[in-house]
């Protein structure tokens, strides 16, 4: 296991700092966020976060992570149908109310999927500014995620599933994934982990806690800091997930919007 401690690097995007508002900057802000406008930003971007590691001590690296919620899925729209308390409370438990099927893993919505097709265009602009797609995704298992990750990038990047990244598991039914006979046809190009199991073995009929969610979200960190050599990360996957994660490096809450993209650098500190 890796014994590390990760912190924020701010300074880079619109969403870094502290009294930035989610509602002010969006899902998908102009440049996903980046500062700087110029010609050549994505250039210069990679040279800082390689100054940063060419400058860094022993046992201290950084990487820059991309992180998309998935769009718009059904238990999104059931949950704006009853409000969020009579959702927790009953509606969530349940798969789907005559009208409305959400559980288990529910698929996106029309609106969920255009909200990808808005991710690529935003990213095909950026390419053409410089911005170098990661060779390898990294993706949760949830249908949801998945969809989305194919109305962005396609599916003909490699692709890594980690079931460490899906959201809260327990009690919502929304969040219960598929078995992994069902990805593999639905996603035949994508990878899975080694040891991922046929079904659901995290489930239960308990929420987990948040503390939780970090420590997984800490986990992937290791894995992709200790196995990936690349600059660049990005991660498809969910709200409460992508603020597990902005817990362990030590960032306030981010309300990110469905279909957002919040981009962070992360400093990685070998103990």
């Amino acid at each position: 296991m890796v014994n590390a401690t990760y912190e924020a690097v701010p300074g880079f995007f619109l969403q870094d700092g502290p009294s930035c508002n989610p509602e002010i900057i969006g899902a998908t802000p102009p440049r996903f966020g980046l500062i700087d406008e110029s010609p050549d930003r994505w250039t210069k971007f990679e040279a800082a976060v390689t100054k940063l590691n060419a400058d860094a001590g022993e046992g201290t690296s950084y990487k820059a992570f991309i992180l998309g919620r998935h769009g718009e899925g059904w238990h999104n729209v059931a949950e704006a149908k009853y409000g969020t308390k009579a959702w927790d409370d009953y509606w969530s438990k349940l798969d789907g109310d005559g009208e409305i099927v959400w559980g288990p893993d529910p698929e996106l919505t029309p609106l969920g999927q255009s909200q990808a097709a808005l991710v690529k265009a935003l990213l095909d602009a950026e390419v053409e500014a410089g911005f170098p797609i990661p060779d390898t995704l990294y993706s949760s298992p949830m249908t949801r995620a998945l969809q989305t990750l194919v109305g962005t990038f396609g599916d003909e990047r490699d692709t890594l599933i980690l079931e460490n990244i899906r959201e809260h598991y327990g009690e919502h039914t929304c969040d219960k994934r598929r078995p992994l006979s069902y990805i593999r046809h639905a996603f035949p190009k994508f990878r899975v982990e080694t040891g991922f199991s046929e079904e659901d073995a995290l489930w239960t009929e308990e929420r987990e806690a948040e503390a939780h969610v970090a420590e997984r979200a800490r986990m992937v960190l290791d894995t992709i800091f200790d196995q990936d050599d690349r600059w660049l990360v990005s991660i498809t996957s969910h709200s409460g997930w992508i603020n597990g994660l902005l817990s362990a490096i030590g960032r306030e809450r981010y309300k990110l919007p469905t279909g957002g993209v919040l981009p962070v650098v992360v400093k990685q500190i070998r103990r």
